[in-house]
């Protein structure tokens, strides 16, 4: 897609795009798209450049820029773009928090760009975190009429929060406001909680340019990745401008677009229903999703729609290329009965042409890829049960320590047992210091072998429930996760070597990895892209023909029934053994930190959501089970 796509176009001008009130594009990955953006401003500093112009830019932090930032760097670095006469405004910075602190944005914006590029220091401007409250009312009018003074700014690019946050404007947030010290919602408190080591050293407030600033830019460009982004989204894109979603003031600017990876716009009308705007391809997904979604509106078991529930709703001429409802009816219920099975390994000695596994081999080997050392039983627990149940040959792949969970009075519960059983100076070290740390300190490397052991003797004892030997328990603990989060963890080749020679050693009938990708941390995301470039890389090898992977979804959503390839229903004994499991990971109940914005416990949310699932094929007309895993195949 050539980068001049991004250039503003009247929103809703299409008739697929009839619902959309802001112009936006949408791009297959984060990493093309930002590289689109980041053209965009070369050339807007290439032009002013040779004006003897300066270009004043509108800076965001948090992860969505930092592709962004990093091709600009490139820019630079190999292509000579100079930065000599760019004047820059940041957004925001959290409040209190000092310039030299590892979270704040100052921090963030050196380590990212500006130590990177030839600018000059006179011409960065950042919010400071550490005024007296006294100074900031002063601070706050200083930062506008910079603004003013600089012509206003050229280019603002903005990222979103889940909130609708543009900036640090939460709801509630006027459009005629100005630079100011903001109250932060609870929800952005626990995004940031992984990089402050927990909720309760997050900030409260942040100073940050009002919506009146941000409107006045001559160019916006709000960039937006990934699925826990898809519901903001549509609301800011599609619905009426309130302050309750403050980036839909964006709607009345001139010259907005938002730039989105297909995760982040899979709610928009016209790639979720899109038969409610344009003719539809009537392929066997889009089939499967128009009636599914169709029995789910009006409430009616797939078996049970009718050619006029059809025609009132938008799929008339889903109808005329399928001859007659009922015809598309058994058709559809069929897909979906033949996505359940009790065999998740495959039938042995049975007739497979209508089941999600193959019946051989009848005794397979299989990797279950676990982000982090919970993510197994609270993911796929009665699956895994069943499995060893069923007698294959079965690892557990833990790529994380999963550290970061393990608060630091878990930790300490730990090390006074051993302080009073053993006499070592370290232990007396290690305590001292979680007594007496400061909230910015991240965890000194003893630590974090400490929480790290903690959690694999949890995992051990979960797994040892289910039968699993020792043997077969395989503890990876890859490097991108001790890095800072701040500093944004990527992939390095000592991670896919790791995740390489596992697969080789084990050469794997089936890979049952997660798929979620709206985690709050993050991990989830980077363990899939990580597992995407091993397959890529080894899928040439004659054992991959043999290969099959499963996708499964964590605790913080589930798949919709038509994404379901293989679904696993599991009986009351079985959701309690599941329960069960999960239990043995006591660090991560009560009081595990990164939760996100949903209080109940990893296994309430987890077990409600696999008696949801059962209910939603109930509703389709299916049998009625108490509970049920769901796997989307992944194709290499």
């Amino acid at each position: 897609m050539d980068y001049k796509s991004l250039q503003y176009t009247k929103p809703g001008q299409f008739e697929d795009t009839r619902y959309e009130k802001i112009h936006n594009v949408i791009f297959d990955d984060r990493n093309s798209a930002s590289i689109q953006v980041a053209r965009e401003i070369a050339d807007l500093i290439r032009t002013n450049n040779e004006k003897g112009k300066n270009t004043v830019l509108g800076l965001a932090t948090g992860s969505s820029p930092v592709k962004v930032y990093e091709e600009l760097i490139r820019l630079h670095k190999e292509e000579g773009l100079s930065f000599r006469n760019v004047i820059t405004f940041n957004l925001d910075e959290y409040y209190p928090i000092s310039p030299d602190d590892i979270n704040s944005y100052h921090y963030f914006m050196n380590e990212y760009l500006f130590k990177h590029i030839d600018i000059k220091k006179e011409n960065i401007h950042i919010p400071k975190g550490d005024l007296k409250p006294e100074e900031i009312k002063n601070f706050c009018i200083s930062y506008e009429k910079k603004i003013e003074e600089a012509g206003g700014i050229d280019f603002q690019l903005l990222g979103i929060g889940r909130t609708g946050h543009i900036g640090f404007n939460e709801p509630g947030s006027h459009k005629n406001s100005r630079t100011r010290l903001i109250t932060l919602n609870h929800i952005t408190r626990i995004d940031a909680a992984e990089a402050f080591n927990g909720l309760k050293n997050v900030p409260t407030k942040a100073i940050t340019m009002g919506i009146a600033s941000i409107m006045q830019s001559k160019r916006i460009i709000l960039l937006a990745w990934g699925e826990k982004k898809a519901d903001i989204i549509k609301e800011t894109i599609e619905g009426n401008i309130s302050s309750n979603v403050p980036a839909t003031y964006l709607q009345e600017h001139p010259n907005t677009t938002f730039v989105l990876d297909k995760d982040a716009a899979q709610k928009l009308t016209r790639i979720d229903t899109p038969w409610m705007v344009k003719d539809v391809e009537w392929n066997s997904y889009n089939t499967k999703k128009a009636v599914t979604w169709l029995s789910n509106k009006i409430n009616k078991p797939v078996l049970k729609l009718t050619d006029n529930d059809y025609n009132i709703n938008s799929l008339a001429d889903l109808i005329a290329t399928e001859g007659t409802a009922y015809d598309l009816n058994i058709k559809i219920f069929n897909a979906l009965q033949h996505t359940i099975t009790g065999w998740p390994g495959g039938k042995p000695n049975a007739d497979d042409s209508h089941r999600p596994e193959r019946a051989e081999p009848a005794k397979k080997r299989i990797i279950i890829f676990s982000p982090h050392p919970d993510d197994d039983v609270i993911s796929m627990g009665g699956t895994f049960d069943r499995l060893i149940q069923q007698g294959h040959e079965v690892h557990v792949a833990y790529q994380t320590s999963g550290s970061n969970a393990v608060t630091d009075e878990e930790a300490l519960k730990y090390l006074e047992v051993y302080k009073h059983l053993f006499s070592n100076r370290e232990i007396e070290e290690l305590i001292r210091f979680i007594q007496n740390r400061d909230s910015s300190q991240a965890d000194i490397p003893l630590l974090r072998k400490v929480k790290a052991y903690v959690r694999r003797a949890e995992a051990l004892a979960s797994v040892r429930f289910l039968g699993l030997a020792d043997t077969n328990v395989h503890f990876l603990d890859l490097p991108f996760y001790d890095k800072n989060p701040l500093l944004k963890r990527k992939i390095e080749e000592p991670d896919l070597q790791i995740m390489e020679n596992l697969m080789e050693n084990i050469k794997p009938h089936q890979i049952f990895a997660a798929g979620d990708l709206a985690d709050p941390h993050g991990t989830h995301r980077i363990t899939f892209d990580l597992l995407s470039l091993v397959l890529k890389k080894i899928k040439k090898q004659n054992w991959t023909n043999d290969l099959r992977v499963w996708l499964y979804r964590g605790a913080w959503g589930e798949f919709e029934v038509y994404d379901i390839d293989m679904a696993v229903p599991m009986s009351p004994a079985q959701v309690q053994r599941k329960r069960q499991a999960i239990f043995y990971h006591q660090t991560q109940k009560d009081n595990v930190m990164f939760k996100g914005e949903d209080e109940r416990e990893f296994w309430q949310r987890v077990e409600e959501r696999n008696k949801r699932l059962a209910q939603k094929y109930h509703q389709l007309g299916l049998a009625d089970y108490e509970a049920m895993e769901a796997f989307k195949r992944l194709y290499f």
